[in-house]
């Protein structure tokens, strides 16, 4: 954990520009400027006593409670990261502050140590029984003892969206993929800690562990449909673990592959004009923006639409970084706003590639009094098969 004054670099290098300001879904919901990045690095720079005005009166700055809340008022979708001029890794450098904060003894939000208490007693966040993890499983899907690829369900698909996961498993049954899941032996990801600045179990425990499963069966390739843990897989787990021993797909990257090789095939039109919405964690985090449009492409009938506000530039939904969990109100208040975005487009049916943004996405249709659905990629792609 680095200490604010290791984070100097970061400190300094801000411009105090505002073009992070902008961009920012919090800010645009609160509008005063310490709910920005910029408002941010400034406060967290006076608490490291580093402005001239402070060294030469000697002050220092409080942590406050207001700050504190501040902190975790983020949604980890790293715009203001894509449009700062100078690359500060914010959405890292708000990880370690989150995490900073707590083990100088404060408190995060109520909701995101409920997550940790869930995780730490049931490996989910959501107090489900392991033994209920893979009941989602349709029964006619016969899993694979030699699969190609380990269907990595995540809690939330688990638990909370299992039509996702379903979908998810029959669209690689009818490819003619063999694949197996972990089953109870499957664990939390670790994402919603990680996000909320409480890492400690995912480091000794939830990585080590889900790593530990995959190299005990020897299986070499893991796919899930969740932007959360596909991103905390490929781009903390290194960090965490070490480098997996095994490959890791996202669904539509898989699923983009099943198509160039012929393997999975459209039959039916889908006559719908479509949005894509671009997960923060799949898209400017992990960057894979074009395999869940190639799909939507291949499916016959379906006009996929183009907005000026995607895949680098596209908007947060708001469910992220544990925002959802612990500011309800105002990360429904984001996705109404993208979703009026979306309609006025033309768009009839939204997609997207992560089950928080389809969970966010539609709660924000109903807040604004709209009749759109959000689907998975997925989902559209089974009904075009």
């Amino acid at each position: 954990m680095r200490k604010i004054n290791d984070i100097e670099k970061d400190l300094y290098a801000c411009l105090q520009c505002g073009y992070c300001k902008d961009v920012c879904p919090v800010y645009n919901r609160i509008g005063w400027e310490s709910a920005s990045p910029r408002g941010k690095v400034y406060y967290l720079k006076q608490m490291a006593g580093k402005t001239p005005m402070d060294r030469l009166l000697g002050r220092k700055t409080k942590i406050t409670p207001e700050f504190v809340e501040r902190i975790f008022q983020c949604t980890s979708c790293a715009a203001c990261e894509h449009h700062c001029h100078v690359e500060i890794e914010f959405p890292k450098l708000w990880e370690e502050v989150r995490e900073w904060l707590i083990n100088e003894g404060y408190e995060p939000p109520k909701a995101h140590l409920a997550i940790k208490e869930k995780v730490a007693a049931k490996r989910n966040p959501y107090d489900e029984p392991k033994e209920k993890r893979a009941a989602w499983l349709p029964p006619e899907i016969k899993l694979s003892p030699n699969p190609e690829v380990v269907f990595f369900t995540g809690c939330t698909e688990a638990y909370r969206m299992q039509p996702l996961a379903a979908a998810t498993a029959k669209l690689l049954d009818k490819a003619g993929v063999r694949f197996n899941i972990l089953g109870e032996d499957e664990w939390c990801c670790g994402s919603p800690l990680l996000r909320t600045g409480q890492k400690k179990v995912v480091r000794e425990e939830l990585a080590p562990h889900n790593v530990r499963e995959m190299d005990k069966r020897g299986w070499t390739a893991m796919v899930t449909a969740c932007a959360g843990c596909y991103n905390t897989m490929k781009n903390d787990y290194p960090t965490l673990t070490g480098r997996p021993s095994f490959k890791i797909y996202h669904i539509s990257e898989f699923l983009e592959k099943l198509i160039k090789d012929g393997r999975l095939k459209f039959g039916k039109e889908y006559k719908k004009k479509v949005a894509y919405h671009d997960p923060c964690h799949l898209g400017r985090h992990a960057k894979v923006y074009d395999a869940p449009r190639n799909i939507l492409k291949a499916i016959p009938g379906l006009q996929l639409l183009e907005t000026k506000a995607e895949k680098g530039d596209s908007v947060c939904c708001g469910a992220g970084g544990g925002f959802k969990s612990g500011f309800n109100e105002m990360a429904e208040d984001v996705a109404a706003d993208r979703v009026r975005y979306f309609v006025a487009a033309g768009a009839e049916v939204i997609a997207t590639s992560c089950p928080f943004c389809q969970v966010n996405l539609n709660a924000g249709a109903k807040k604004a009094g709209l009749d759109i659905k959000t689907l998975d990629v997925v989902q559209v792609a089974l009904q075009a098969v």
